[in-house]
């Protein structure tokens, strides 16, 4: 029997290492160090307190919930409204290249920027929005300094920034689907109602897959548009994961911080990977 030649596995032997030394030795740094206090002079093995002393903290715990409520709320709006704008704009809608440069020309934007133009027009007093609210006489609420609505404000702007990358990518997804199930469907006197949800939701899971995953893995890390934005306020009603580890590493809990990035990882992981692995199953069974 004829052995195999082992050359092109030195093909990977670049990626494998790059693949190392920037993910594999950090993620184990930071599993060990969230097991220690820590500082930039040295350290001292606590074992898990750090974790203990993480779920004992109120605003740790809001933070985590701030986290999941924002990744769900986005990724359910960037898929929705993603899959309706794609099939708007595949439809043959007049000056439709000009409406898919206007929708995605969002994501080609700083969030930094994003964020910092947005916190200027939702002020309460001189704000964009309130103004012209208040030019039809509607009284604007406090978009980002009320705490029942800031992270929810803050939610809509990364919709606005996002949804143009899941509709490109739902617009690539329809453009593999061919004409003849929509020819076979209205053959057998389907409306357009039943095109849709028959025959282009089905064939455009696919491109399902990754915007959910997409959205989801973007809403469950975001920083830096809540930190632009609110800086997780007022109070603690905007913080997410990422900003509350931001604020610990600024107060200097250096190990309390670092557990909570692994938190953030495992909370990602424990979400996606079954996600994922849904999602794959559904596609084998169409």
């Amino acid at each position: 029997m004829q052995m195999k030649s082992p050359y092109p596995y030195w093909f990977l032997a670049p990626a494998a290492v790059v693949f190392t030394v920037m993910f594999l030795v950090p993620t184990a740094a930071s599993f060990w160090f969230s097991l220690t206090n820590w500082d930039l002079f040295g350290f001292q093995f606590i074992g898990f307190e750090n974790f203990v002393d993480f779920f004992h903290e109120p605003f740790l715990i809001k933070g985590m919930t701030n986290t999941i409520v924002f990744a769900l709320l986005t990724s359910g709006a960037k898929t929705v409204l993603g899959l309706l704008l794609a099939v708007l704009l595949t439809s043959g809608l007049f000056g439709q290249g000009l409406l898919r440069s206007i929708v995605f020309f969002p994501v080609l934007v700083s969030t930094i920027g994003v964020g910092i133009l947005f916190s200027e027009m939702m002020h309460p007093t001189h704000g964009a929005i309130n103004v012209a609210l208040a030019f039809f006489g509607i009284d604007g609420p406090g978009w980002l300094t009320n705490p029942k609505l800031a992270l929810y404000s803050v939610a809509l702007v990364d919709i606005w920034r996002g949804v143009g990358l899941a509709t490109l990518i739902y617009i690539a997804g329809l453009a593999a689907i061919g004409n003849e199930y929509y020819e076979a469907a209205r053959i057998d006197g389907a409306t357009r109602f039943q095109l849709f949800w028959r025959v282009t939701v089905p064939l455009v899971r696919p491109a399902t897959t990754t915007v959910v995953i997409l959205s989801l893995i973007g809403g469950l890390r975001l920083f830096d548009l809540i930190w632009a934005m609110t800086r997780g306020g007022p109070g603690f009603s905007s913080d997410v994961l990422a900003s509350v580890i931001y604020k610990q590493y600024q107060a200097g809990f250096y190990g309390l911080s670092t557990a909570g990035n692994v938190i953030l990882f495992l909370l990602i992981a424990c979400i996606i990977a079954p996600l994922a692995w849904w999602f794959n199953r559904k596609e084998l069974d169409l």
